[in-house]
């Protein structure tokens, strides 16, 4: 079983407030227009994440992208560089601090490992942020094989990854799932390389309209995948 991380197994973005809009409400309490700012960095943030090269340069330096993104955009409303990029660090602070598993995902990790399930880990992001994420939740032993993007160049959903996870185990694809809550990174590239993929619905909000990819198979905790769950 090839797992994924973030909003996989560890609960990053779903359910989690806006740290923007936390950092926005401490540094700049005097203001009341934290809505608009909010809107902008918003837009910002989908901008320049929607540009692949980008994206993979900012997952390697989310700090620095960050700050990025805040000085774009509240430098326009007459806030200083220093205070753009203290609003920027307060955010990733907020962020990294409030990161935590999902009920019983560590659980049933310790359980699949236990009952002679291989499993990997394919994980986008720095090394250094990634990892301290691995370290803090003592998750490394559970994973035969760690797959960073930081740590070789490409991540998913590069299909490159998938290879070096299938060599690695040395089984035929159909033989593997891919656990994660990015269809077009995670659920995607593994039906492509000929992995059931399954999708962990981390927000319990369905399948788009029109999804990119259809899944093998939804769950909503990784607790589902041990054969006795309801």
């Amino acid at each position: 079983m090839l797992f994924d991380l973030d909003d996989t197994i560890l609960r990053f973005n779903a359910g989690q407030p806006n740290f923007w809009q936390r950092a926005l409400e401490s540094s700049l309490p005097e203001r009341d227009d934290h809505q608009a700012l909010l809107a902008s960095i918003d837009s910002a943030s989908n901008e320049f994440w929607g540009v692949p090269r980008r994206a993979f340069w900012g997952r390697q330096n989310m700090q620095e992208a960050r700050r990025l993104i805040a000085r774009a955009v509240l430098s326009e409303h007459g806030v200083g560089a220093e205070m753009c990029q203290r609003i920027a660090d307060e955010m990733t602070e907020l962020k990294e601090s409030q990161v935590r598993p999902f009920d019983g995902a560590l659980e049933a990790l310790r359980l699949l490992r236990a009952r002679g399930h291989r499993l990997g880990l394919l994980t986008n992001g720095s090394a250094a942020f990634q990892r301290k994420k691995l370290s803090r939740f003592a998750l490394e032993p559970l994973f035969e094989r760690v797959l960073i993007e930081g740590e070789f160049g490409y991540g998913k959903p590069d299909d490159r990854v998938f290879r070096m996870a299938l060599e690695h185990f040395g089984v035929a694809p159909d033989q593997v799932w891919m656990i994660g809550d990015n269809l077009e990174a995670d659920i995607a590239p593994a039906q492509r390389n000929g992995i059931e993929g399954v999708w962990h619905d981390a927000h319990g909000s369905g399948l788009p309209e029109r999804p990119p990819v259809v899944p093998d198979r939804v769950i909503a905790r990784i607790a589902e995948l041990l054969p006795e769950s309801v």
